[in-house]
């Protein structure tokens, strides 16, 4: 895996919109490579997100979300400045994280 993910943190009003793209092959487990034996599943299982040290947000994915995915969020009260951090954990115990600043 190349950059584990971008993310950008644009100050908006009393808010910030935060747009992380997550660099990872997203397998469900269910397709056949070309001898015919199953891609084993390897999908980002969890997702979370805090803004300077707090929790934002949580979210459970399954092995439905495409490749390479794109998360979008909105939170209240952050500022320019403020520090966005990312993380996700996939299920074969991966680990990626990544941080940004609020523009």
């Amino acid at each position: 895996m190349s950059d584990p993910m971008r993310i950008r943190a644009q100050a908006a009003g009393d808010k910030a919109v935060v747009k992380v793209l997550m660099s990872h092959e997203m397998e469900t487990g269910q397709r056949k490579d070309a001898a015919g034996k199953p891609i084993p599943a390897w999908f980002i299982q969890e997702v979370s997100a805090s803004l300077n040290g707090k929790p934002v947000l949580t979210a459970q994915w399954g092995p439905s979300v495409a490749k390479n995915p794109f998360l979008q969020f909105n939170i209240k009260g952050a500022k320019a400045g403020d520090k966005v951090s990312v993380s996700w954990t996939d299920n074969h115990g991966d680990k990626r994280s990544d941080e940004a600043t609020v523009a």
